[in-house]
């Protein structure tokens, strides 16, 4: 049976889902963010399961989701999250929104001794439900988002009631309900940290130890330029240039502009080989 989702990218639906999701006493919400394209980790859905629907928030639509902070700071509402920690400091992040009485599955999982924590293994396990995650690198960031996406959205919160009261019920028998409590309170206090250089990540590169001491000191100052510019075009480090890229580039010993355009990606020789060519000559 197919799950009842609604899309919520105009004031239309987002006045209906506030409606239904501040009549409620128990939600479950999940996001869908990228983190593998974008330096800094981009929120591209918000998904909120109330009794009988989810509702896909579209956060790249320029509403208003003031609604949502009072949601979810308020300590009669429960807010179910599966592995929520990463979904909150974003939220915090984006929104300053702060978060009261939480219950997370994969917390609650890992008390209960469950050695398997994704939510994929748990449903199977406790729900006899099977979910195909296929799609976490999906471009969530584009837009329009196809239905496959949406479906595949819902369904990340869509079981989580069940998984709830299932884990919630085995908590209270083993007496460990007031430990998971203390959890889920120190979960509410996590924050967004920004990424910060890995000083030695050049001595991780493929060929480090054969380089010369020039060489190394070269990769070293590249590292530390591909990190910038990363941060500065809002792209994964890795999407800038590859490791390899910059051995090969520390490597040179002609550094005049055609020789650093020789070693780049024909798409990047234009945009980054004047700065290289500068950076290297120093």
């Amino acid at each position: 049976m197919k799950h009842h989702w609604t899309l919520v990218d105009t004031p239309a639906p987002l006045a209906e889902a506030e409606k239904a999701i501040r009549s409620e006493a128990l939600i479950a919400l999940d996001t869908e963010y990228d983190s593998f394209r974008c330096f800094r980790d981009k929120l591209c859905l918000i998904q909120v399961q109330t009794a009988e629907h989810t509702w896909l928030i579209d956060p790249l639509a320029g509403l208003d989701l003031a609604f949502l902070g009072d949601v979810l700071k308020d300590p009669e509402i429960l807010k179910i999250f599966h592995a929520g920690d990463n979904d909150i400091r974003i939220l915090k992040r984006d929104y300053d929104f702060s978060f009261r009485n939480i219950f997370d599955t994969h917390r609650a999982a890992s008390l209960l001794g469950c050695r398997h924590l994704s939510l994929a293994t748990l449903l199977e396990s406790y729900l006899g439900v099977f979910l195909v995650k296929k799609m976490q690198r999906s471009r969530w960031d584009l837009r329009p988002l196809s239905e496959e996406q949406l479906d595949y959205a819902a369904l990340d919160t869509a079981h989580l009631f069940a998984l709830y009261r299932r884990l919630d019920g085995e908590l209270r028998e083993k007496g460990k309900l007031a430990e998971a409590e203390r959890l889920f309170g120190g979960m509410t206090e996590v924050v967004w940290k920004e990424k910060t250089l890995d000083r030695l990540a050049h001595r991780r590169a493929p060929g480090y130890a054969q380089l010369t001491a020039e060489q190394k000191d070269r990769l070293r100052r590249l590292f530390r330029w591909r990190f910038e510019k990363g941060q500065e075009l809002d792209r994964a480090p890795f999407m800038v240039l590859a490791d390899q890229q910059l051995v090969a580039l520390a490597k040179l010993e002609a550094l005049a502009p055609a020789a650093v355009a020789a070693v780049l990606p024909s798409d990047k020789a234009h945009r980054f080989t004047p700065e290289l060519a500068a950076l290297l000559a120093t």
